[in-house]
């Protein structure tokens, strides 16, 4: 049943949604062992290390790649998106995470540590460090690899 899925589309979206999964798993298996704490809001959280989104769309685009032909052009649109989602966590997103960071300092300090008065924080861990999105893509294309030609015997 499950070879059934080899060199199709199903292959192709099922390597994005279960690499962006196992990357989540192992960003809550890293901070468990880090901080020997157990938290289970890793799970729907942005950033952290390895980058989810950027394993999801490399092992997606790898996957493009390996059914399609890496000279292809849905290969081509596919690594197309991967690139712009990944610069944007590594960029914007982050950008936007030290800037709620920042706001959160000074309302602190103008609200006089009363944050709740106004709502809140803002979250501040929005986005990846370099080397985070780097071991995402990794991660995602290894995935993609691993999931074709050991998993599918393909």
């Amino acid at each position: 049943m499950i070879r059934q899925i080899a060199n199709t589309g199903y292959e192709v979206i099922t390597v994005g949604l279960l690499s962006a999964f196992s990357a989540q798993v192992l960003k809550f298996i890293i901070f468990t062992l880090k901080t020997k704490k157990i938290n289970f809001k890793i799970f729907s959280t942005t950033g952290g290390m390895p980058s989810s989104h950027s394993a999801g769309v490399m092992g997606l685009s790898t996957a493009t790649g390996i059914v399609t032909g890496f000279d292809s052009v849905v290969f081509a649109v596919a690594l197309g998106f991967s690139l712009i989602t990944m610069y944007d966590a590594a960029g914007l997103r982050r950008a936007a995470g030290k800037t709620a960071a920042c706001l959160n300092r000074m309302m602190e300090d103008f609200y006089e540590h009363n944050v709740q008065a106004i709502g809140g924080k803002l979250k501040e861990l929005l986005g990846h460090t370099p080397l985070e999105v780097i071991a995402g893509a990794f991660f995602g294309i290894g995935f993609a690899y691993w999931f074709h030609f050991l998993f599918l015997g393909a």
